[in-house]
């Protein structure tokens, strides 16, 4: 028996460097193995080197000059707004994890326990309330996945969850998570959810608020307050407040009071104001920045718009164009103001009513539609009637001519026996020697066409426009002839509110600006408003102008005494302007602060029932003007 057992033992002594080998080869197999699959699995894959540097996409907002009110938010595929980890509220991180990952803090990505749990509490409600990934791995899916449902898929997720959690601290995960995780519509991270649903900011949200914005997190589009699922939310909600009172996180009056919070979700909007200013601008960044950058890089932009007075002039034009719809048969109406002393864009309204309809319904736009609310019409061409007359007299007073000077008003021909031109005054009647000063002040035809032709000239008159920051004149001067001084020659609104602003600003002219800055989103400026002024016209010759369109007894002939044209103890600056047929009317008029242009109209060159520019532009003018002259 005993030399048995020796044999074996001597058997075994000589197995066991064979068995050592074996197992040495096994594990080093194994090791290799695992490194090859690894190296396999991690082929390609992004990696989570940096989430802090990685480039999320930010939308730019679009500010008021105060930078208090927000006009517009620019965003790409993804709206998003970034939020610091300190700024998220306990309550909502703590909801975050008891309904997604209350083993969090315990394990290092994968969460083996919470998988298995999640599986009975599934079978127990038969629902699908509850997950087994870890936050880890729901942003790994996120941010670094695409959503294909496959072997090797989950696997890089476990490979990428382990080196995301080895990388950075708990906190910083969460960080990440709360701003990159989606909630449907284009929304994206936490505080972009709170402020799009409850309009606050994540840090105010109460518990209640905090579940329901969790409790989204699993389905978006099927949970969303805003389709037909909203029983389903408040039901996945209530499940998150109830696992929050049995982690502890909440007491029992607690829970209660957060299960009994009716919601008040805000309507789902992405707010316009100013709309034709603000699409404007947008287009103006895009060309210059491009509209990648624009979408994603957080900037913020200043404008020069003066929040009061857009609202102002929007409920004027609303208001006014519907009167004078039924009144005139003019449907539409534009309003530009600007500070003359900066160039600044203080309010534009590019048509009555952007949100408004269309009229006629079934209207083309561009074409048939007397009223077009996208069309803005500030920056669409139209003749400005004798609104264009100042530009020609100041060149005429430029060159040595004065308000006292005489013309002879009556019936000329401008033209040829084979091709006349015989302008006509307003009202048909001829007034012989009449001053520069009465003939501009009443807005006379046949004198200012005989200014424009003895005393400055057609090409001069062009060029004296463009100086003045008229560039729509982009024909040969003689396409024109002399009924440019009439109005012959397409002006837009906001160019034209501006050329005036050069008399207001005793003959200076500042670059018509829309913005004042642009931030960076680390506040850095990146853009600044050019404030340089350029002389266009002399003082005297601005004073000329000034004093002539704020004469009431030199155009009370004409306008009667006691027109809306006539403010009181002020000195404001007036013209009209109504283009044949009736087509288009206008007012501009001016202080040393304010100069603000109206035009009235249709979008579709539809004449108007006879009303000259004073009876459908002027009480919109004079509603603003005195608004901002009495305050």
């Amino acid at each position: 028996m005993i030399a048995a057992m020796r044999k074996l033992i001597k058997k075994i002594k000589k197995i066991i460097p064979t068995l050592f080998y074996i197992v040495v080869i096994l594990v080093f197999s194994s090791i290799f193995l695992g490194a090859i699959s690894f190296i396999y699995f991690a082929r390609d894959l992004p990696r989570p080197d940096n989430f802090v540097d990685r480039t999320i996409s930010r939308p730019t907002r679009i500010y008021d000059r105060s930078g208090e009110n927000l006009l517009y938010t620019v965003h790409g595929e993804e709206r998003r707004e970034l939020i610091s980890i300190e700024d998220v509220p306990d309550h909502l991180i703590e909801a975050l994890l008891s309904a997604e990952d209350s083993n969090y803090y315990d394990h290092y990505g994968i969460d083996l326990e919470g998988i298995g749990r999640s599986v009975l509490i599934n079978l127990r409600e038969r629902s699908l309330s509850a997950g087994g990934s870890t936050i880890s791995q729901q942003l790994v899916r996120s941010a670094l996945l695409t959503h294909e449902k496959t072997f090797m898929r989950k696997i890089r997720e476990v490979i990428l969850t382990i080196e995301l959690e080895r990388k950075y601290s708990k906190e910083e995960i969460l960080e990440f998570y709360f701003n990159q995780i989606p909630f449907g519509h284009n929304i994206y991270g936490i505080e972009t959810a709170a402020q799009s649903f409850f309009n606050k900011s994540a840090s105010e949200l109460t518990v209640a608020e905090s579940a329901t914005l969790v409790a989204m997190i699993r389905s978006p589009s099927s949970l969303s307050p805003y389709g037909d699922n909203l029983d389903a939310l408040m039901g996945r909600r209530n499940y998150v407040i109830n696992r929050m009172a049995h982690l502890g996180y909440l007491n029992e009056k607690e829970r209660e009071e957060a299960i009994d919070e009716e919601p008040e979700f805000s309507r789902f909007r992405n707010y316009l104001r100013a709309p034709h200013f603000v699409l404007h601008i947008k287009q103006q960044l895009e060309n210059h920045y491009g509209a990648e950058f624009l979408n994603e890089r957080g900037l913020k932009i200043y404008t020069t718009i003066d929040f009061e007075l857009q609202r102002k002039a929007e409920n004027v034009a609303r208001i006014m164009a519907e009167q004078n719809s039924a009144q005139f048969n003019a449907h539409n109406m534009s309003i530009v103001m600007t500070d003359p002393n900066t160039g600044e864009i203080l309010a534009l309204v590019g048509s009555a009513d952007y949100f408004g309809e269309k009229y006629p319904e079934d209207c083309v736009p561009g074409r048939s539609c007397l009223f077009d609310p996208y069309t803005n019409v500030a920056l669409r061409g139209r003749q400005p009637g004798s609104a264009f007359k100042p530009f020609i007299y100041a060149k005429a007073f430029e060159n040595g001519y004065s308000g006292e000077t005489t013309v002879i008003d009556e019936r000329t021909n401008f033209g040829t026996l084979a091709n006349p031109y015989i302008p006509r005054n307003y009202d048909n009647r001829f007034r012989g020697e009449v001053s520069l000063r009465d003939s501009l002040a009443q807005s006379l035809n046949v004198p200012a066409v005989k200014v424009l032709d003895e005393m400055v000239g057609l090409r001069q008159g062009i060029e004296w426009a463009e100086r003045f920051g008229i560039t729509t004149f982009t024909e040969d001067p003689y396409h024109y002839g002399l009924s440019l001084v009439l109005g012959g020659g397409e002006v837009n609104l906001l160019e034209l509110t501006s050329a005036y602003s050069v008399f207001a600003a005793d003959g200076m002219k500042s670059p018509t600006a829309s913005i004042l800055k642009i931030e960076d989103g680390s506040g850095n400026i990146i853009q600044q408003k050019n404030s340089t002024q350029r002389r266009v016209v002399s003082s005297s010759v601005a004073q000329e102008i000034t004093d002539i369109l704020s004469d009431n007894e030199a155009r009370a002939p004409i306008f009667g005494s006691n027109s809306i044209l006539h403010f009181e103890n002020e000195k404001v600056a007036v013209k009209t302007g109504t283009t044949q047929n009736f087509r288009d009317g206008w007012i501009v008029g001016y202080t040393p602060d304010i100069a603000i242009g109206v035009w009235a109209g249709n979008n579709n060159n539809e004449r108007m029932l006879n009303s000259p520019g004073v009876s459908v532009a002027g009480p919109a003018w004079r509603v603003l003007m005195e608004d901002y002259v009495r305050n």
